[in-house]
C-alpha cells in the first residue's frame, strides 16, 4: 500500500544509520519513491552514495546544495513528501525538532514540513533516558509527531538497555499504517480477539487448539491502518501484534472474557476471531498430575460464551462479527450461530479446505449476514481482513 507514495527519509548521526539503508530498500520494494536527507555527521558514518544507489535519487547533506531538479531544496522536499521519517533520530536532531532550530538541511526541511512525521530514536541508554530527551520526545508527540518505541538490547557502546532503533520492517509497517490506506474507520473503536486460549489441567499441562492468531492479527493490522482505535485481546500466539494496536494478552477463556468485557462499553465493533476453548477442566490440580496405570478421565465444564453474552445484551451502537470454523455443514452451522448469538455478521470457513484454516497465510471464507452471503475466493488473510472491514462499513453505514 506504499506504491506511489513519496517518502522523505532523514538520517542523523547514530551508528544505527546502517539500518536506514535496509529501510530504503524496503520502501522501494513496496513501490514508494524515496528521497534521503542526511546530516553532515551521518555522512561520516555511512556514504550518501549508498542511499543514492538504493533510492535512485540524489542524497542531500548540505543546506546550500542546489540539485538541478529543485529550486529551494528544503521547501520542495517538504511539499513533495507524504511522510517524513527520521530513522535514526539521535538526541541532537530530536532536540532541534522540539525547539524549532533549523541550522542544517535536515532540521530546515523538518520545520517546513506539514505531512505526517515518524521519529525512530536511536542513542545510548543514558542519553535516551535523560529527562531532556524524554521531555523533547513528549513535546513532539503532543505536536502530532509519531514516536516509535526503542528496542531493549545491546548497544554499539557496549551497554545493554533501551535506545536501539526499531527494526526497518517495523518502521516500514508503521509507515504503511499512517499513509497506506484511507482512514475510513477513524472515530471507531474496534476490538478483535485472536489466537487460542489455554485451559490449565495442572501447572504443567493445558488444553488448547491449533490457532496461530494470523487471521485476528491481520484484521487488527487492517483496522489500525484504516484509522480505527484498535484493541487486540489475544491468547498465546505465533503471530506478532501489529504496530499501532493496543495489545491485551490473556491465557484462558475466562481471561479473554474478562478482558473483552472491560473494553466493551467503549467499543463500537467487535470481531471475534479467536479460537476460544468451549470447555475447560472442571478442576485444576495444584501440583503436577502424576502418571498412573490405566486410563484418566478428565471432567470438563463449559467456558463463558463471550459472543453469546455480548449478543444477549447488545447495545444499539455495537456491531458484532463472529467467526465460525467448521468441519461439516459449514454454512448451515454458521447461520445457526449467527441467529443464536444475535450477530450482525459471521465469517465462516472450513478447516478441511486447502489454503484455509489454522496456520495458513491464506483463507477461504464466506461472509454471512441475515439477508446475504458472500463467498470469497482464496486470498491472503490481509486481503480477507479488508474485505471483512469493507462489509462491516457497508452494513453499519457512515459514522
Amino acid at each position: 500500500m506504499l506504491n506511489g507514495k513519496h517518502i522523505l527519509l532523514g538520517v542523523s548521526s547514530s551508528i544505527a544509520c546502517y539500518k536506514s539503508a535496509e529501510l530504503v530498500r524496503q520502501y522501494v520494494k513496496a513501490g514508494a519513491e524515496v528521497q534521503v536527507v542526511m546530516t553532515e555527521n551521518a555522512a561520516r558514518l555511512i556514504s550518501p552514495l549508498l542511499f543514492e544507489q538504493l533510492s535512485k535519487h540524489h542524497c542531500i547533506t548540505d543546506t546550500f546544495e542546489r540539485p538541478a531538479e529543485v529550486k529551494v531544496a528544503h521547501i520542495s522536499l517538504a511539499d513533495w513528501a507524504d511522510v517524513f521519517v527520521i530513522a535514526p533520530a539521535d538526541a541532537n536532531v530530536i532536540a532541534k525538532f522540539a525547539h524549532g532550530i533549523a541550522d542544517d538541511m535536515l532540521s530546515t526541511t523538518m520545520l517546513a514540513c506539514d505531512c505526517e512525521k515518524i521519529i525512530a530514536p536511536a542513542m545510548n541508554t543514558k542519553m535516551y533516558d535523560n529527562p531532556a530527551t524524554q521531555d523533547n520526545l513528549a513535546l513532539l508527540a503532543r505536536r502530532g509527531f509519531h514516536i516509535m518505541d526503542t528496542a531493549y538490547g545491546e548497544l554499539a557502546c557496549g551497554v545493554t538497555g533501551a535506545g536501539r532503533m526499531a527494526e526497518p520492517a517495523q518502521i516500514a509497517e508503521y509507515t504503511e499504517l499512517l499513509i497506506g490506506y484511507e482512514k475510513d474507520l477513524a472515530g471507531k473503536k474496534i476490538l478483535i480477539t485472536s489466537g487460542p486460549t489455554r485451559e490449565a489441567m495442572d501447572p504443567v499441562r493445558f488444553i488448547t487448539n491449533h490457532s496461530t492468531g494470523k487471521m485476528g492479527t491481520a484484521i487488527a493490522r487492517a483496522a489500525a491502518a484504516r484509522g480505527a482505535e484498535t484493541v487486540i485481546v489475544h491468547g498465546v500466539m505465533e503471530a506478532k501484534v501489529p504496530a499501532g494496536v493496543k495489545a491485551v494478552p490473556v491465557t484462558s477463556a475466562q481471561d479473554m472474557y474478562d478482558a473483552v468485557m472491560a473494553e466493551a462499553d467503549s467499543t463500537d465493533i467487535f470481531i471475534m476471531a479467536a479460537a476460544v476453548a468451549d470447555y475447560r477442566p472442571k478442576t485444576t490440580a495444584d501440583q503436577k498430575m502424576k502418571k498412573k496405570d490405566g486410563e484418566l478421565t478428565l471432567e470438563l465444564a463449559r467456558t463463558k460464551d463471550i459472543l453469546g453474552t455480548l449478543g444477549a445484551d447488545k447495545k444499539e451502537k455495537w456491531f458484532l462479527c463472529g467467526f465460525s470454523m467448521e468441519t461439516e455443514h459449514v454454512l448451515e452451522n454458521s447461520r445457526k450461530k449467527l441467529e443464536k448469538k444475535n450477530l450482525d455478521l459471521i465469517v465462516a470457513n472450513s478447516i478441511k479446505q486447502a489454503g484455509a484454516g489454522f496456520g495458513t497465510d491464506t483463507n477461504i471464507v464466506t461472509m454471512i449476514s441475515k439477508d446475504a452471503e458472500d463467498e470469497l475466493p482464496i486470498m491472503s488473510k490481509d486481503d480477507v481482513a479488508h474485505k471483512i472491514l469493507d462489509r462491516i462499513l457497508e452494513m453499519s453505514g457512515p459514522h
